[in-house]
């Protein structure tokens, strides 16, 4: 019985797949994002962009990082009154915020972060974005995605399941990054295991043990799951075929670093079940930062560069790739204002995924015991600093306000 609804599941997966590969001119869509900021998610986005479009690629990027909103630094864009925050605010023209670029066959779409609030829009305005994207006319369409687990990331992230992570080879950056996707494991397995069905109940009754959450992994979850709800883990054992996830390691100083990238591998398949293609390396250059002094992506810059050559295999990778998608039934299910609300209320169990996440490295040995404490360390480095900038403002709001300035 089981294996009849497995086979039915995939039969609609391959056919949904077929038709999409019937139309050549269908839009991919390629998320990209990191588990921690600063590890050079719009350098990758922005030269990207400008590789494909110099392959002969239609090509459209948004800047959805949008609490910083900078990437129009990265291509030298000079950007315009139109952006993502003056449509979900003004209700101008989606069309009116696709702007041109110098660069051959790219176009881009503005973020804001000048407006408040804008970090955590609305289920309508997500579901108007997603809309909106799905109808733009482009061989690519590459969003760059803010950093972290949040749901709107997350959904950003499922809307193929070829998005980009790209970490560095510190400890914290790795740890993020397994983390953020195991958080986009646990995010497909709800959007499938919907509230009312028996895989649901398990799962809310699985988050009450800490225990049990801490030391869990998805292929044993999967067996339990088979016994309960059989049908909706056809469901989603199909859907995680067909998730796969593209790892850029960057910031490469020796080539040892690399292995750094193989140890997320290894974790996402035996905790999370998750095939992890390793689509690249960046070594680390100063290259960068001139360039982005001079306000041109690195590609232009120097495009003979160690790090310009390593964006053009990347691009090569991508174009030559077999795309992939989600069958129809999540993706409108991703892209509705229901599933936001929802989302809301599950992300109280992030916090338990994140402990649990270096549960999974420290036992699989992908995480020393001396890495954690490297990691401990620098997180109180950066608590401390939080704490001196936090007690300088306060200086400084009290001084003010002893020579008579008001707030």
């Amino acid at each position: 019985m089981n294996e009849i609804k497995v086979s039915e599941i995939k039969g609609e997966l391959n056919s949904h797949k077929e038709s999409m590969m019937k139309n050549e001119h269908k839009t991919r869509i390629i998320a990209i994002t990191s588990g921690k900021g600063g590890v050079g998610k719009s350098l990758l986005s922005a030269n990207l962009a400008i590789a494909l479009g110099q392959a002969g690629k239609k090509v459209v990027l948004v800047d959805l990082d949008l609490g910083a909103s900078n990437l129009h630094l990265a291509i030298g864009h000079n950007v315009k009154n139109q952006s993502i925050g003056t449509y979900l605010t003004d209700k101008s023209d989606f069309r009116s915020i696709i702007e041109p670029t110098e660069y051959e066959n790219v176009s881009f779409i503005a973020g804001d972060s000048q407006i408040p609030g804008l970090t955590s829009i609305k289920a309508q305005q997500k579901t108007k974005l997603l809309r909106n994207f799905h109808s733009i006319d482009a061989d690519f369409i590459i969003l760059d995605l803010g950093a972290g687990t949040h749901q709107i990331i997350l959904d950003m992230f499922l809307q193929s399941p070829q998005g980009i992570l790209v970490t560095a080879p510190t400890v914290t950056a790795t740890l993020d990054g397994y983390l953020f996707l195991k958080n986009a494991v646990f995010r497909l397995m709800y959007t499938t295991f919907k509230r009312g069905t028996p895989g649901h109940a398990f799962l809310e009754n699985l988050k009450k043990d800490s225990t049990a959450m801490k030391g869990l992994y998805i292929p044993k979850l999967i067996e339990s799951l088979k016994q309960i709800d059989p049908q909706n883990t056809a469901l989603f054992i199909a859907r995680m075929q067909q998730f796969r996830p593209r790892l850029i390691m960057n910031m490469i100083d020796d080539p040892k670093d690399v292995d750094r990238a193989q140890r997320i591998r290894n974790s996402c398949s035996h905790y999370l079940g998750l095939e992890l293609e390793h689509l690249g390396i960046m070594y680390r250059d100063q290259l960068q930062d001139k360039a982005l002094a001079s306000r041109l992506p690195v590609i232009i810059y120097k495009p003979r560069s160690v790090l310009s050559q390593a964006i053009y295999r990347i691009a090569e990778k991508i174009i030559t790739a077999e795309p992939r998608q989600f069958d129809k039934a999540f993706t409108e299910y991703i892209d509705s204002d229901s599933t936001f609300q929802m989302a809301e209320e599950e992300a109280n169990e992030d916090y338990g995924l994140k402990l649990s996440g270096i549960d999974d490295l420290v036992g699989s040995g992908q995480l020393s015991i001396g890495e954690l404490v490297e990691m401990i360390k620098t997180q109180q480095y950066e608590l401390t600093q939080l704490r001196k900038e936090n007690l300088l403002l306060k200086s400084k709001i009290v001084k003010a306000a002893q020579q008579g300035f008001k707030f």
